[in-house]
């Protein structure tokens, strides 16, 4: 028997445990999920926006996995620092594949980014999803005035989430705190900006037309920003996605504003240089205007605008977090690897691999992580033989229980959606994610 832990029960981590039970060149493979959080799915869970509803659905795929006989999910188990080190777990399993995402949001670097009122979309969104990490103060939702530096899918999400009316947001599983703050949100102009222009975005179409559906809502574009991106563009050199993309932005550009509740401002060719501070808080942002450069990206032009706002969201990326015990390479934040296998001292280290985010950076959607962890396993099965053969823990999960650890299995996460369930019922309302530690570990621990 090759028995393999799979670190994080995100998108990456159930494909590749996925991967591992559908192979038949090793016939008898047992795999535990370990997940820091009691829940399953990641950032399906906790990073796919509550309104998206057709991705969120994946987890219904995912679930399938996880129900296999051979693959068993235990939630509430910490690796790293704070828990159980790469060193132990190689005592308790043959090999172990870390999908561990990359967690920390990138840095603008600019003066005033930590004032009270400047936020990472990471935590934001963390917030109206439940994770029970989350920022519990809120955020400054009472001003007229946001602004979302970032032009890619994430910042549309945010963008969107604080357009909607929560009467529309009251049908998703938004838990009930975020949803009482998002109802008395003073918010009216929302303004998601970019430092290149429309061809250099990293939205999907998809989400660009969702943003312009909303019912309460003018999606607004200066026609000087497209003017800048019409002076460079190519037509016959941009990509089909790019063309659809600047078609949707340009439709918007011919808009004028209809008299809705609220207004999104989609600004391009603006760089941040520093978070405004008045009274010793976010007051917002001054940015450079840029124009495009020969080489393919922007450059400043010493001209600036101040653009108001109470709140003010970085949506610039991601980046990885070291896990303590594993090698790091800090300048791409990655686990160092060779097709999943990890790498220390560029050497492979037998039992340790890597797949997902943490592997080769955060790029990609969900479907890119299916072949990602495939290559990562296949690295895996080339080893099984050598694996197999190394002594290890007959029953890790006793192992695990005898050390301290209090691992929340598929039932007791099957015990957490039933609690949601019901704390939806109460509410008047569907399923309503429980926010917090305890009140996820004690819905666990009602198994009966």
């Amino acid at each position: 028997m090759l028995r393999v832990a799979v670190v994080g029960s995100g998108p990456s981590g159930v494909y590749a445990a996925q991967a591992l039970v559908q192979q038949t060149a090793v016939p008898d493979v047992r795999v535990h999920i370990l997940d820091r959080l009691p829940c399953p799915y990641g950032l399906v869970r906790y990073g796919v926006a509550p309104d998206h509803e057709k991705i969120k659905s994946l987890q219904n795929n995912l679930r399938s996995v996880l129900e296999e006989e051979r693959i068993e999910f235990l939630g509430n188990v910490e690796v790293g620092a704070h828990g159980l080190a790469p060193a132990r777990l190689l005592e308790l399993y043959h090999a172990v594949v870390y999908c561990v995402g990359a967690a920390r949001d990138r840095r603008l670097g600019i003066p005033g980014e930590d004032l009270p009122g400047s936020h990472s979309a990471t935590d934001f969104v963390s917030w109206y999803s439940a994770h029970p990490d989350a920022l519990t103060g809120g955020f400054p939702l009472g001003g007229p005035s946001a602004v979302v530096i970032g032009v890619g899918n994430v910042a549309v999400d945010v963008a969107r989430i604080l357009a909607r009316g929560a009467d529309e947001l009251r049908p998703t599983d938004v838990p009930e705190p975020a949803l009482a703050a998002l109802a008395a949100s003073g918010v009216r102009d929302v303004h998601m900006v970019g430092r290149r222009g429309p061809s250099g975005a990293k939205f999907t179409t998809k989400e660009l037309r969702e943003l312009g559906a909303l019912p309460g809502a003018d999606v607004l574009v200066e026609p000087a920003d497209l003017a800048l991106e019409t002076a460079y563009a190519h037509p016959e050199e941009v990509p089909a996605v790019v063309r659809r993309n600047l078609l949707v932005v340009r439709e918007w550009a011919d808009r004028r504003p209809t008299g809705r509740a609220r207004r999104i401002h989609v600004r391009f060719f603006l760089r941040p240089v520093e978070v405004l501070e008045r009274g010793g808080r976010a007051a917002g942002v001054r940015f450079e205007r840029t124009v495009p450069d020969d080489r393919g990206g922007v450059r400043g032009t010493g001209t600036y605008e101040d653009i108001e706002a109470q709140l003010v969201l970085r949506a610039v990326g991601y980046r990885g977090v070291p896990t303590d015990g594993l090698p790091f390479d800090t300048d791409r934040g990655i686990v160092p690897n060779a097709a999943g296998r990890v790498l220390r001292d560029g050497m492979p280290s037998p039992g340790e691999y890597v797949a997902g985010w943490i592997k080769r950076g955060p790029t990609g959607v969900i479907g890119t992580n299916r072949p990602c962890a495939k290559e990562t396993v296949t690295s895996l099965l080339e080893d099984a033989a050598q694996l197999a053969a190394r002594p290890v823990a007959a029953d890790p999960l006793a192992e695990l229980r005898a050390s301290g650890h209090r691992p929340v299995a598929w039932p007791g996460w099957l015990s957490i959606e039933t609690a949601e369930e019901a704390l939806g019922r109460t509410l008047g309302r569907r399923s309503v994610k429980i926010a917090d530690w305890q009140g996820l570990l004690a819905a666990a621990e009602r198994t009966d």
